[in-house]
């Protein structure tokens, strides 16, 4: 009902409605409509009430709440279910439970701050507001040695809404996504399933969107970046949000009608990794090389000394030219 009373406020366009019409619209009762118009006032909207004209949206809040992510959103599933919180410790977590109980294909989890938000290998991230912090609940058909590729796929989806933002930003392998030498976005990958089916993936995305770069803690201020701090201006989150989850379907239902070959290709495209001189940090050895490809399974092929190598996880490093 609060959504449907936002959308007859928009439709004004910053006029009034009464709330005679609202109710009348909407079949409910000028007392239910005012309670709802007050909840939306405290959520951070800003509606003048007016007497004898009735209510007008001035303003929408600088927040991620379902009603404005799911408005003109032009997927069909992706972001159509929306959870939103003001600071949890994870929406990974908060995705997984919501998962295993049931959440339909598309569900996002979303928070304006994490308290214990995690990247690859069990690090911290660190995700205050003004960041866009959210996750995605995916129910794929194919094997789970697939999954790990809809990290890449993904990848892909936020560098190209990136993009469209103005950024040139590149991805390094296999899903961090990077601008002017500077980490803006991490994204984990999680899973439930069994041997040859998947229950659920979680994709965990975390983005630098609207973050001051002095407020980046002593250990990461060097090399991480934010999007506002490139751009010289604040962004909209939701609009980019938006991008993020319609590239991100368009990407998935090509990936299950035709398999990964074009989200590969894709990637290729965006990559700052390929061609590289890279340093390997793997779980039991250290190596260099040049990173010439990803294979059908997403693994980089570096080729070195002694030949060429595959990685299938591991840190990878970049050396300066």
């Amino acid at each position: 009902m609060r959504s449907k009373i936002l959308e007859l406020l928009r439709s004004k366009h910053g006029n009034c409605i009464s709330g005679a019409e609202i109710a009348s619209q909407l079949g409910v009762s000028r007392t239910a409509v005012w309670k709802h118009i007050n909840e939306l006032k405290s959520a951070g909207y800003h509606i003048e009430s007016k007497a004898r004209s009735g209510y007008c949206l001035l303003e929408c809040p600088d927040k991620l709440l379902p009603e404005l992510v799911k408005h003109n959103l032009s997927t069909s599933f992706m972001g159509q279910n929306v959870i939103s919180y003001e600071d949890i410790p994870s929406t990974n977590n908060e995705a997984k439970v919501l998962a295993a109980q049931g959440a339909v294909e598309g569900t996002v989890v979303v928070s304006e701050a994490q308290s214990t938000g995690k990247g690859r290998l069990e690090r911290s991230f660190f995700c205050p507001a003004g960041g866009l912090w959210f996750s995605v609940i995916l129910r794929p058909d194919f094997l789970p040695q697939e999954a790990p590729k809809c990290t890449l796929m993904s990848a892909v989806a936020v560098a190209r809404a990136m993009r469209d933002m103005g950024l040139d930003a590149g991805i390094k392998w296999p899903n961090d996504i990077y601008c002017q030498g500077r980490k803006l976005t991490g994204i984990l990958t999680e899973m439930s399933g069994e041997m040859d089916r998947i229950n659920y993936l979680v994709v965990g995305i975390g983005i630098n969107a609207n973050i001051p770069l002095e407020s980046f803690p002593e250990d990461i201020k060097d090399k991480a970046g934010s999007m506002s701090g490139i751009l010289g201006h604040d962004i909209d989150r939701v609009v980019f949000l938006q991008k993020i989850l319609t590239y991100m379907e368009n990407l998935y239902v090509d990936v299950l009608k035709n398999g990964f070959d074009w989200a590969l290709d894709q990637w290729r495209e965006y990559s700052i990794t390929l061609g590289q001189l890279i340093d390997v940090v793997g779980v039991q050895e250290k190596f260099a090389g040049v990173a010439e490809d990803i294979d059908e399974d997403g693994a980089l092929l570096v080729r070195t000394d002694t030949g060429l190598r595959r990685v299938l996880a591991g840190d990878v490093s970049i050396r300066p030219r």
